[in-house]
C-alpha cells in the first residue's frame, strides 16, 4: 500500500457521470472532488469521456481522466464504456497513479472494473451507491416479468462487488436501509452529498435581485425523464383554480419535454408553464430565487440535491413521500410531503403554500434554510477523510 504524502491522500474517485452532464450523482462527484483538493489532497477522477475521445485536464485542483466511451441512445445524453475497453483503462489509470484509496460512485462498467483491480492489488475501496434499478426501467423496453427479473439481477450484481469495498456509503440512512433490505450484509454509512453552503450564498449573491414572480411560481429542476414525474405539476396546476394564478417553471431537458409541452396545452395551463431548458449556473440562482416553492415529485431519489439547493434558497419544497426524500422534510415545517401520483393531494399542497400570508411563509423560509444547513459540504468532506484514513490504516 502507497503511503499518504505530507500534502495528503492521494485519492482515485471512479464516477459513470460527470459534469457536463448535470444530476445529482455528476455534481456530488465533482464537489467532494474538488472539495477534496482543497483540503490538501491529490485528487483524480475516471469517467467516461463527454465527447467519447480519451483526454486528461485539470481544474480546481483535480485531475480528471475521461477514458474511452461511447453514445447510450436509448437515454439522450449519456456516455457509456464498453466493457473491453474499459477493463484495460481502469487497470491503466491505477497501475500509472498507484492511488491510496479507490472511491467508485458506482458499479456498472468502469466502476465495475476499477472495483475490481483496487480489489486485485489491495488498494483501500470506497463504494457510494447513488443508483436505483427503477432509474433505469423506463429506458429499456421489455416486459414488466423480464424487467422484474432485471431489476432483482441488477440489485445482487450490485451488492457483490460493493461488499468487496471497506466502506459502503449512500446519501440518507432510507438509501441505506434500502440496501440492507435488498441482502446487504455489511455496515451502510449514510453521508449527505452535502452542498457547499458558502459557494451557493456567494452564487445567490452573484445571480442579482432576482424578483419574485407576482403569481404563485412552482419550480422543479432535473432531467425531464418518466422516474422524475414532473407530469405531476402539470396536472396538479390544471386541478388548481384560476383565481390562484400559479405557474410552474421546468429547468432542465430531457425526452418527456415534447409530452409535457403537449399536456400543458391539453390541460390548458400552457401560458402557465414555462420550459427553460439547461441553464447558467447564475440563471439557476435567479429561478430559485424568483420562486415560492420547488416541488420534486421523482420517486426513485435517493437524496436530491436540487431539493437542498432550493431549501438553502429559502424555498418551502414540496416532495414525493418516497425513497429518500421525507428525509428532507418536516411536514408544516420547511414543507410538505405528498402521495406520490395523487395529484389532488399535490394540488392541496401547492394551494396551501400559495395562500401562506407572509409571516407564515418567512417561518417556512427560515425552516427551508434551517434544514439545509444539516447538510453542509463540509460535514461530508471530513466524513469521507475519516473513511479513507481508516481505510488506509487497516
Amino acid at each position: 500500500m502507497a503511503t499518504p504524502g505530507p500534502s495528503g491522500l492521494r485519492i482515485l474517485i471512479g464516477a459513470e457521470t460527470y459534469a457536463p452532464e448535470i444530476n445529482g450523482a455528476a455534481r456530488f462527484t465533482e464537489r467532494l472532488a474538488t472539495g477534496l483538493a482543497a483540503h490538501g489532497h491529490s485528487v483524480h477522477v475516471v469517467v467516461p469521456s463527454a465527447t467519447g475521445t480519451p483526454s486528461e485536464t485539470v481544474a480546481d485542483g483535480v485531475t480528471v481522466h475521461r477514458v474511452r466511451s461511447h453514445r447510450w441512445y436509448p437515454h439522450p445524453t449519456w456516455q457509456i464504456c464498453y466493457p473491453w475497453e474499459a477493463a484495460p483503462d481502469a487497470k491503466a489509470v491505477i497501475d500509472r497513479l498507484k492511488p491510496d484509496v479507490v472511491h467508485v460512485q458506482a458499479h456498472f462498467v468502469l466502476g465495475r472494473y476499477l472495483i475490481h483491480y483496487a480489489h486485485k492489488q489491495r488498494i483501500p475501496l470506497i463504494a457510494t451507491n447513488h443508483f436505483m434499478p427503477a432509474n433505469v426501467r423506463p429506458y429499456v423496453r421489455a416486459p414488466r416479468p423480464v424487467l422484474d427479473a432485471l431489476e432483482w439481477w441488477a440489485w445482487r450484481d450490485m451488492r457483490k462487488l460493493f461488499e468487496r469495498a471497506e466502506a459502503i456509503t449512500t446519501p440518507t440512512q432510507l438509501a441505506a436501509d434500502l440496501l440492507t433490505e435488498h441482502g446487504f450484509t455489511h455496515e451502510i454509512r449514510a453521508i449527505s452529498c452535502g452542498i457547499d453552503l458558502a459557494e451557493f450564498s456567494a452564487r445567490q449573491l452573484a445571480a442579482g435581485d432576482a424578483r419574485a414572480h407576482p403569481s404563485p411560481t412552482v419550480l422543479f429542476v432535473g432531467r425531464l425523464a418518466e422516474e422524475k414525474h414532473a407530469d405531476q405539476i402539470i396536472r396538479a396546476l390544471a386541478v388548481l383554480p384560476s383565481e390562484l394564478g400559479v405557474r410552474a417553471e421546468f429547468v432542465g431537458s430531457g425526452e418527456q419535454q415534447p409530452a409535457l409541452e403537449n399536456l400543458a396545452r391539453e390541460a390548458g395551463v400552457s401560458d402557465r408553464v414555462a420550459f427553460l431548458g439547461k441553464i447558467s449556473d447564475d440563471n439557476l440562482h435567479k429561478a430559485y430565487q424568483r420562486c415560492t416553492m420547488f416541488c420534486m415529485p421523482g420517486t426513485a431519489e435517493l437524496q436530491s440535491i436540487v431539493t437542498l439547493e432550493a431549501m438553502s434558497s429559502g424555498k418551502p419544497v414540496i416532495v414525493a413521500d418516497a425513497v429518500a426524500l421525507p428525509h428532507l422534510v418536516r411536514e408544516g415545517w420547511n414543507g410538505y410531503l405528498f402521495t406520490p401520483g395523487d395529484i389532488d393531494d399535490l394540488a392541496e399542497k401547492i394551494r396551501r403554500v400559495a395562500t401562506l400570508d407572509p409571516g407564515e411563509y418567512a417561518a417556512m423560509s427560515g425552516a427551508a434554510r434551517a434544514m439545509a444547513m444539516t447538510h453542509d459540504i463540509d460535514f461530508t468532506l471530513k466524513n469521507f477523510e475519516e473513511i479513507y484514513s481508516l481505510a488506509c490504516s487497516r
